[in-house]
């Protein structure tokens, strides 16, 4: 039938709804292999060790992502409807932390980005909102998914809310009996939660029969995840940080970084902490900084913060290694502690992973970014440090950072700048700090 005025058309839940978007909602995203001086090396097919193709990733990408994973161009267009959803509650605030300076004493003038405005209080809808809509567009109407702490469920189980997808995800077993509210968010959502491993796939079955009481890790929740993807035409996976797409989306944070500080007159960051588990939030954080130290000689000293008890970047090798137990994932060149090492039950649910994201890994290997590790302890005494000077209780992960920040900030002797990436809140994380109070 042809298309006439009358012709009522179904919007589709990928159309742009025409609202108002803030001029400081960014309108590409950031590309820092665009500025690298050695390119990132190629993440290599699992069978054959060769360079993947578009075709070995089409099974659990769409193309647009595909095409984003080896993409060197420096800015990539976000899409409107994207950014109507962004504008939700992009920008997020660059605040001064005057109270923390005065408590502390320091000479350094401290900013925190606070990503934790978000619908779900983290960084994480920055790519969970591109990925679904994505494989939207692409036609998918599933998503399966993996997740730590339970923040990148909660912000893909979003996504595809806003989308009209479905998602199931796969909790590491440790995070899903000790944070039963990421589990409900979810669920409100309208998505599936599985403890992982579980005895829903193949790969599951296989670790509960050799590790029956593991209290599970990343890798195998990607495992589980993936599997599950493979076996549904109707579906594809979702990754919430390690590879370079989500790097991409997460540099909204960091652009907006350069302006807000621009805005507070200051010539540049100093220092900057971000904490770091798989990469995507310190990723979003720095990459648009480290761009600008390449392309226009700014001296800005990027600090990764890990937990001491998952320190891929300080103890790891950097070498090829899989991003999944199961071996079912590509192999990526990547700092990492073997795939089957599997971390203590940390509270920071989504630093635990065994490797860190390739683009993150070069970026340590150049020497463009450096790394520490925190112990636990020191990490929660300085969330509960930043928490009573500045009133906001930060996310388990955030609190790495802050103690390095700390440490550094009460060190300086001269005036300097620094920020933190307070990558989220801890609202749904209160029992964790219960040991801390």
């Amino acid at each position: 039938m042809a298309l006439t005025d009358e012709t009522p058309v179904t919007a589709r839940s990928t159309d742009p709804l025409g609202t108002v978007i803030p001029s400081t909602v960014p309108t590409h995203w950031y590309n820092l292999a665009a500025d690298l001086p050695e390119p990132v090396p190629p993440h290599l097919h699992p069978g054959t060790r060769e360079p993947l193709g578009p075709e070995d990733l089409a099974p659990l990408f769409p193309a647009a992502l595909i095409a984003q994973e080896v993409s060197t161009e420096r800015y990539v267009e976000i899409p409107q409807t994207v950014r109507e959803i962004y504008a939700l509650w992009r920008p997020s605030p660059l605040i001064r932390a005057a109270r923390l300076e005065r408590a502390i004493g320091t000479q350094a003038r401290i900013y925190y980005k606070y990503e934790g405005v978000s619908p779900v209080g983290s960084h994480k809808p920055n790519t969970a909102v591109a990925q679904a809509y994505y494989n939207a567009v692409e036609g998918i109407t599933r998503l399966t998914t993996e997740t730590g702490a339970g923040q990148w469920g909660a912000s893909l189980s979003m996504a595809c809310a806003l989308l009209g997808l479905t998602c199931e995800v796969w909790q590491v077993r440790a995070s899903y009996d000790a944070k039963p509210y990421r589990r409900f968010q979810m669920e409100t959502y309208g998505s599936v939660c599985h403890p992982s491993p579980s005895d829903l796939t193949e790969a599951g079955r296989a670790i509960l029969a050799e590790h029956p009481d593991t209290t599970g890790s990343l890798g195998m929740a990607i495992s589980e995840a993936v599997e599950a993807a493979v076996k549904d035409p109707g579906a594809h996976y979702s990754l919430g940080s390690v590879l370079n797409h989500v790097m991409l989306h997460q540099s909204v944070i960091g652009q907006e970084v350069l302006v807000q500080l621009a805005d507070a007159g200051e010539r540049q960051a100093d220092t900057v902490f971000g904490c770091a588990g798989g990469g995507s939030n310190l990723a979003g954080l720095t990459f648009p900084l480290i761009g600008q130290n390449l392309r226009d000689g700014t001296t800005t000293r990027v600090v990764a913060c890990e937990p001491a008890a998952c320190p891929s970047l300080t103890q790891g090798e950097y070498r090829y290694d899989h991003g999944d137990v199961a071996g079912l994932t590509p192999l990526l060149k990547m700092h990492t502690l073997g795939k089957d090492f599997v971390p203590p039950s940390i509270h920071a649910g989504g630093l635990r992973y065994h490797g860190m994201a390739p683009m993150v890994s070069h970026a340590v290997n150049l020497g463009l970014m450096e790394a520490v590790a925190v112990d636990q302890d020191t990490a929660f005494a300085a969330g509960v440090e930043f928490a009573r000077a500045e009133g906001i209780i930060p996310a388990p992960e955030s609190t790495h950072a802050v103690a390095a920040a700390l440490a550094h900030a009460r060190s300086v002797t001269e005036p300097e700048v620094v920020v933190i990436g307070l990558s989220g809140n801890g609202v749904l994380d209160l029992p964790a700090y219960s040991s801390y109070v």
